[in-house]
Order: C-alpha cells, then sequence, then structure tokens
C-alpha cells in the first residue's frame, strides 16, 4: 500500500520545463512565448521558467512569464554582438567563434540551474552552449532535451575567401559528428518552418547537403508567427492609436531588438525628407528598440521615434510599407501580414544574407537591397516610392506552427 501511495504522488508531481531562448534578436523571444502558451494548452500543471537574457527578458516580462533569478547571472551575448558590428556589417560567424568564453560562462549556469531543480523537459531556442556542451559532456544531460532553430549550417561569405570556406566547413563536420556519436541526445529536434525554407547547399566539401541531411534528422513545425493575420479592423485601430489622418501612408522603419542596426536608422532618418517630397502623405514611426536610445536618432518631420514596442507586429499589420533589417522574424511578421517593404541585411551576415534571403523568396516577399545603395538616402527614398507602389502578392504564411511545435514537445514530457 505504501509503495502505491508513493507512486501516485510521484504522478501529481507538477511538470517542470526550462526555457532558453537565445537573446540575439527578440525573434525567439516571441515566438518562443507563442510556443510556450501553446504548451499549456497541452500540459496545464506545466510550469516554464525561462533562462533568459536583456532584451528577451523584456518581452518575457510583458507576457507575464517566469524569468528565473541565474537569468542575472548570464553573460549576455547581445552586447557582444553588437562589439563585434560597426556600420551595418556583422560578421555573424566569426562573432560567434569568438563568443566562447560566453558560451563557456553561461552554460555553466545553466548546469548549475539543472542541477538545483529538476526539469522535465529542457527546450533549447538556439541556445549554442548547451547544445554544444552537452554533446561534448553527455553524462550532464538528465532531462529530455529539445532543440529549435530557423536555420541549419554555417555558409561562408564571399569576403572570407578560401581560409573562411575551410573554417565553416570544419564547423559544421564537428556539428554532424557530433550528432552522428551522439543521436539520442536531443529528444527532437525542430526546424521553425518547412523543408523548402532551407538552403540547397552543402555543408562543405565532402559534407552532406544541408536541406537533405536536415529533412532526415529534424521534425518540421512550420512557421511560428505567434499571432492570427489582424483584421482590417484591427489594423485601423492601431492606426487610430497612432493618431495618423484618414489618408496618410505610415512608414514602420524598425531593426530588431539588438543594436546592431543603428546605422541603418540614420540612413532612413536621412531619406524622410525626400520621400515625403515625392509622397506628402507619407509618416513614418521609426523603433529603435530596447537597446538603442531614441534620443540619438536625428529629428525629421513626419516621423515619430519609439523605443520598445509591445506587439510590434500589429503595427507592421498596419503600415503602407517598412524598412527593415534583414531579421527573419519581423520580415517574415510582414510576410504575413501581406505588407509591402525593403529588407537590408547586414554585411557579411551569413544568415540575412543566404539563410533567410533564401527563405524570404520562397515566400516571393520583399525586396532585398545592399547597404551601400541604402546609404544613399536618394536611392533608398526612390526605392521605398517604388514598393510603396508595388502589388503585394506573397504566399500565405501558416498559422499553426506554435500548435504544431508544442504538440512536438508535448510528447516529451
Amino acid at each position: 500500500m505504501g509503495k502505491s501511495h508513493t507512486w501516485v504522488r510521484a504522478q501529481r508531481r507538477p511538470k517542470r520545463a526550462l526555457f532558453l531562448s537565445s537573446p540575439i534578436g527578440l525573434g525567439h523571444a516571441r515566438r518562443d512565448v507563442a510556443i510556450a502558451q501553446e504548451l499549456r494548452s497541452i500540459h496545464p500543471d506545466l510550469q516554464i521558467d525561462w533562462l533568459a537574457q536583456h532584451p528577451v527578458t523584456r518581452v518575457l516580462a510583458d507576457a507575464g512569464e517566469s524569468v528565473h533569478p541565474a537569468s542575472a547571472w548570464l553573460a549576455n551575448e547581445s552586447a557582444h554582438i553588437e562589439d563585434e558590428s560597426a556600420d551595418h556589417d556583422l560578421h555573424a560567424f566569426q562573432a560567434i567563434r569568438r563568443m566562447d568564453e560566453i558560451l563557456v560562462s553561461n552554460f555553466m549556469v545553466f548546469n548549475d540551474v539543472v542541477d538545483e531543480t529538476y526539469y522535465d523537459l529542457v527546450i533549447g531556442d538556439e541556445a549554442w552552449d548547451v547544445d554544444y556542451f552537452l554533446h561534448e559532456n553527455p553524462e550532464l544531460k538528465r532531462f529530455a532535451f529539445a532543440w529549435m532553430t530557423d536555420f541549419v549550417g554555417w555558409l561562408p561569405m564571399p569576403a572570407g575567401g578560401d581560409a573562411e570556406a575551410a573554417l565553416t566547413a570544419d564547423y559544421n563536420a564537428e556539428m554532424l559528428e557530433q550528432r552522428a556519436r551522439y543521436r539520442r541526445l536531443r529528444d527532437r529536434s525542430i526546424f521553425v518552418g518547412n523543408p523548402d525554407d532551407i538552403v540547397d547547399e552543402s555543408f562543405g566539401p565532402g559534407l552532406p547537403r544541408i536541406r537533405e541531411w536536415t529533412e532526415a534528422h529534424y521534425d518540421f513545425a512550420g512557421y511560428v508567427t505567434g499571432f492570427a493575420a489582424p483584421s482590417g479592423q484591427e489594423r485601423e485601430r492601431v492606426r487610430a492609436r497612432l493618431g495618423l489622418e484618414p489618408d496618410a501612408l505610415l512608414c514602420v522603419v524598425t531593426v530588431g531588438g539588438s543594436g546592431v542596426g543603428e546605422a541603418l536608422l540614420h540612413r532612413a532618418m536621412d531619406a524622410v525628407p525626400l520621400a515625403r517630397r515625392v509622397e506628402p502623405r507619407l509618416r513614418f514611426l521609426v523603433v529603435t528598440g530596447p537597446r538603442i536610445e531614441p534620443a540619438s536618432l536625428p529629428r525629421r518631420r513626419g516621423a515619430a521615434v519609439r523605443g520598445f514596442v509591445p506587439d510590434l507586429y500589429l503595427t507592421l499589420a498596419a503600415c503602407d510599407v517598412a524598412i527593415v533589417q534583414g531579421g527573419l522574424t519581423t520580415c517574415m511578421e510582414l510576410t504575413a501580414a501581406q505588407r509591402p517593404f525593403l529588407y537590408v541585411p547586414l554585411e557579411n551576415h551569413f544568415e540575412q544574407n543566404f539563410h533567410v534571403r533564401h527563405r524570404l523568396d520562397q515566400y516571393g516577399a520583399g525586396r532585398c537591397i545592399r547597404y551601400a545603395e541604402a546609404s544613399d538616402s536618394s536611392a533608398l527614398a526612390a526605392a521605398l516610392i517604388d514598393e510603396l507602389a508595388g502589388t503585394v502578392r506573397y504566399r500565405a504564411v501558416e498559422t499553426d506552427g506554435a500548435a504544431r511545435a508544442a504538440a512536438l514537445l508535448g510528447e516529451l514530457i
């Protein structure tokens, strides 16, 4: 009888999950919150703790999520990325290579957390430190582990030459070897997207094709927006809150959650008077994000500047055109809302220039321009006016990605 009671008490123990959300951009946070909400609908008693850094913690606070106190001990990855960038140029692969001390430190914080508290499931959305060091130290795994990402494969930038091509191939080969040696370390690998969103490139000489390998080793959730496309009435309510005149045309300028995009914001501000000279009805809303000081930008007639904007996707859905960086989440929010936009990938950022651009091409979404073109304010203004006058016929973005991801995760609890 005693054993039976013990078993019943164990069965009633509340389930716990630890969610790790990459701080490099706010897109991970928005989609992860949506997945967490869907996961709770499957497991209503599930307690989710977040091990996260700024600016992710800002999104989590607004969503009422529980941030683990140990988060205060994490070394800030966004600050490192900002230090590695200059004038809309971020050599993302090299920046990651120079993050070793940060990744080791943050893994040790993570390991202390899971030592202190038992978690049924750990979810790592591009938590590179945890995934790498668990593969190197598989004896430390004592929980179900799910890995999520929206790209697979390090790719060399042409400017890096043969040396960078060799380095990215070496990094890819190490990952492939880890996965082959410890196939069960990840209880689930989830790709946030669909097979045709994966670049059809090779991991490197003598290595598999990226798409073919990913299809064999990942489950696919489809894209995770975390919202249904706003209705026309919702768009009008947002425009009314912004104080727009009925015939005004709204351009939203935003560069995501890191401080990397400040140079592009300045270029956009320089284009404001030129664009308004051609189309006087244009009004600009420039969103700096939580890590760029709004007062650092010049003032322009017809342009309002704000810092962090909660539920930015609603404002993007209410715009008539947008200028954004090449980050996946913002571009896909505009794609889902069927809004015309210009996107300017960071120079030497392999993910934005290859992975994100490939995915947007699959949807027929947005117009990519190089930063050199955006640096010419007259050319940027002309491109904006052209995009504003164009017709949008993007492929529809699925709206059930969060539920599909949660269903895959829920099976592990």
